[in-house]
C-alpha cells in the first residue's frame, strides 16, 4: 500500500460515520484513487496534500473511461468527504457540473400543478381543503399539511414545523412572504387552535379521509403542488424561470448567474425539506 493509501485509510477509520458498508465502500474508493494518483506521476504521500489538479486529472481518467455517470458521482461524494476531513474543502468544486459531469436525477422531472379551486370547493370536509391549500400556499408534504397546528407554526414572519410532521424526523422552517400565505393562516386560526386533524380522529383516519374526498373530486396527484412551490420560488429568487418553465438550463448559466441559480436551489431545497442540491433537478429541470 502506498503511502497515500495508508493516510486515506487511517483517515477513514479515525472518522467511523455513516454505516458500515459506506466506509467499506469509501475505503475502496480511497485505495483505488491512491493507486491512480501514483499511476499518473503525482508524488503526493499524504492525504492533506490534497490538490485541484489531483481532483481534475481523477475526473478526466474516469470520464475517459466512460465510466457510468452514478460511479463518478458517488467517487466525487467520497473525494468531497476526503477534503473536508482534512480542511480542504474548496479543492474540490462545490458542482460536479464543473467537472462536466453529466447530473444523476433521483427520477424524472416531475409534474407541477395548480389547485383546482372549482374541484377543490367540492370537498365536503373543511379540515381537507385547508391541508390542500397549505400544500399549494407552501409547498407541505401531504403529512405535514394535515398535522400542521397553527399555533405552534405560525411565528409571524415564516412558519416552524415540527420533526414529528415531517419526512425523516427534521425540523424545518419557511418563510411567510406573500398575502395569500397570511390570510390562509389567519384562517386556519379562526377554525382551529390544534392540528388539521379532528380531535375524535387519530392521524391515519384524517389521511385515509383526505384520500377519499380528493379521488371523490378528481384531486390526486397533490405532489404536484410541491413542485408548483418550487417554481414559483426559484422565479422569485432568481428573477428568471426555472428550466422545467421554459427558462434557460444551469449548464448555460455563467458568472453571477450561476450563483444566484445555485443559492437559489439551495434555498428552495431547504424549503422543501431535502437539504440536497441534486433533488432540486426532480422539481426545476436542469
Amino acid at each position: 500500500m502506498s503511502q497515500l493509501g495508508y493516510s486515506l485509510n487511517q483517515l477513514n477509520v479515525n472518522h467511523k460515520e455513516r454505516s458500515h458498508s459506506t466506509r467499506q465502500n469509501r475505503k475502496n474508493i480511497f485505495n483505488l484513487v491512491a493507486k491512480q494518483l501514483h499511476g499518473f506521476g503525482f508524488k503526493i504521500k499524504d492525504a492533506k496534500g490534497l490538490k485541484p489538479k489531483h481532483v481534475t486529472a481523477l475526473v478526466k481518467h474516469w470520464q475517459e473511461q466512460k465510466l457510468a455517470n452514478k460511479t463518478i458521482k458517488n467517487r466525487m461524494s467520497a473525494i468531497r468527504w476526503w477534503a473536508d476531513k482534512v480542511g480542504k474543502r474548496n479543492v474540490v468544486a462545490r458542482s460536479n457540473d464543473d467537472y462536466g459531469i453529466d447530473k444523476v436525477r433521483n427520477s424524472p422531472l416531475g409534474k407541477s400543478k395548480e389547485l383546482d379551486m372549482q374541484k377543490h370547493a367540492q370537498i365536503s370536509c373543511s379540515y381537507v381543503k385547508l391541508s390542500l391549500r397549505l400544500q399549494q400556499e407552501f409547498g407541505l408534504r401531504r403529512e405535514e399539511a394535515i398535522k400542521f397546528n397553527v399555533s405552534y407554526a405560525d411565528q409571524g414572519n415564516h412558519i416552524r414545523l415540527k420533526g414529528s410532521w415531517t419526512k425523516g424526523g427534521k425540523p424545518r422552517t419557511l418563510p411567510i412572504l406573500k398575502q395569500s400565505q397570511r390570510a390562509l393562516l389567519d384562517e386556519i386560526r379562526s377554525f382551529t387552535r390544534s392540528s388539521l386533524i379532528r380531535a375524535t380522529d387519530r392521524y391515519v383516519d384524517q389521511m385515509r379521509r383526505y384520500e377519499r374526498e380528493t379521488k371523490k373530486v378528481g384531486l390526486s396527484k397533490n405532489h404536484g403542488l410541491r413542485h408548483h412551490y418550487a417554481r414559483q420560488r426559484y422565479l422569485e429568487l432568481t428573477g428568471w424561470q426555472c428550466p422545467a418553465n421554459g427558462g434557460p438550463c444551469r449548464i448555460h448559466l455563467v458568472g453571477k448567474e450561476r450563483d444566484i441559480d445555485y443559492k437559489a436551489r439551495m434555498q428552495i431545497s431547504q424549503e422543501l425539506g431535502h437539504e440536497r442540491f441534486s433533488i432540486t433537478y426532480t422539481y426545476l429541470g436542469s
